[in-house]
């Protein structure tokens, strides 16, 4: 009985060590992110409409993305986009989405269409095969002011999530057969709590292989739509960014003005008020003037009964 519990101590042993050497691969927290120093590379440039292609990512990238013997990279994009249809631009977005296998992993919108300003932020979720199509598409929907794109290789973490899941399953495996030899309810229980463990521990790296397939798989284009009344020139002379300012100047003005006529007709009632006001302080004004300009009445000159002596004349002061 001694020499059972002895072997099945010495079997738990190296179970924890084959664990162990297991968890020494990548970092210490479990999370593959901090495995490795990701590679990035971003491009940015400027686009006209019907113009966007990828530059990054390759033509084979979904039969990269299934191949377990390639480099598992993830692919991210980022547009800003201006159009002055902004129903029809927003239609052909979600066509495309549609048409390219994609699908809308957050939306947000912005503005009133009585305003002319609204905006929309989306994020999509685009199979890495569809990807090229997508960003051509999109180009024609609209007017691509910038787009930039970044790529970060994690095949350095997906190795070892895969190292991390064979050592654990190995060591289930191991647990297994030290159960079934098991004699006494505390080996058994001491057995399954291990086994607990590996379980988790199995769970999470599975996840987080998954979500590392998914990434690699579905590439996250991120659009920014803006309504505008007139879209922003790209790649004019000095000579049209010259004339496009007078017109804008001209356009501006008029505007002013429409604006202040509006204001005017909403300020009617206080316009109305003020020149009743003006109006009867101008006639009170007009009153108080005229009795300041009255002549003043004259002296009455002195009874004839009381002649000037001769002597009582004022003497002059010196």
């Amino acid at each position: 009985m001694k020499k059972r519990i002895v072997r099945i101590t010495a079997a738990l042993c190296a179970a924890a060590l084959l664990a162990g050497c297991g968890s020494s691969i990548g970092s210490k927290d479990g999370g593959y992110y901090a495995t490795e120093a990701a590679a990035q590379e971003s491009y940015n440039y400027d686009s006209a409409a019907g113009s966007v292609d990828s530059g990054l990512v390759p033509e084979n990238a979904a039969e990269a993305a299934t191949d377990e013997t390639a480099q598992k990279i993830i692919y991210n994009a980022s547009l800003s986009m201006e159009s002055t249809d902004f129903d029809t631009t927003r239609e052909a977005l979600m066509t495309a989405v549609e048409a390219n296998g994609a699908w809308l992993e957050s939306t947000s919108l912005y503005g009133t269409e009585k305003d002319h300003d609204r905006t929309a932020d989306y994020t999509v979720r685009v199979p890495v095969g569809s990807y090229r199509a997508f960003l051509a598409t999109v180009g024609d929907a609209g007017s691509v002011l910038n787009i930039s794109e970044s790529a970060e290789n994690i095949t350095s973490s997906y190795i070892d999530v895969q190292a991390r899941l064979s050592a654990l399953e190995a060591q289930r495996d191991r647990l297994n057969a030290l159960a079934d030899q098991a004699e006494t309810t505390a080996d058994l229980l001491e057995i399954e709590s291990q086994l607990s463990d590996v379980q988790y521990q199995l769970e999470n790296y599975t996840r987080q292989l998954r979500s590392m397939d998914q990434q690699v798989s579905y590439s996250t284009v991120d659009i920014y739509l803006r309504e505008v009344a007139t879209l922003t020139p790209t790649g004019v002379t000095f000579g049209e960014r010259i004339a496009d300012a007078f017109g804008g100047g001209w356009d501006a003005f008029v505007g002013f003005l429409q604006g202040l006529v509006i204001a005017l007709v909403y300020l009617w009632p206080v316009l109305l008020i003020a020149v009743v006001v003006v109006f009867i302080l101008r006639k009170v004004w007009k009153k108080r003037s005229k009795k300041e300009k009255l002549p003043k009445p004259a002296q009455a000159p002195l009874p004839a009964e009381y002649p000037v002596k001769p002597g009582d004349e004022p003497k002059p002061k010196y």
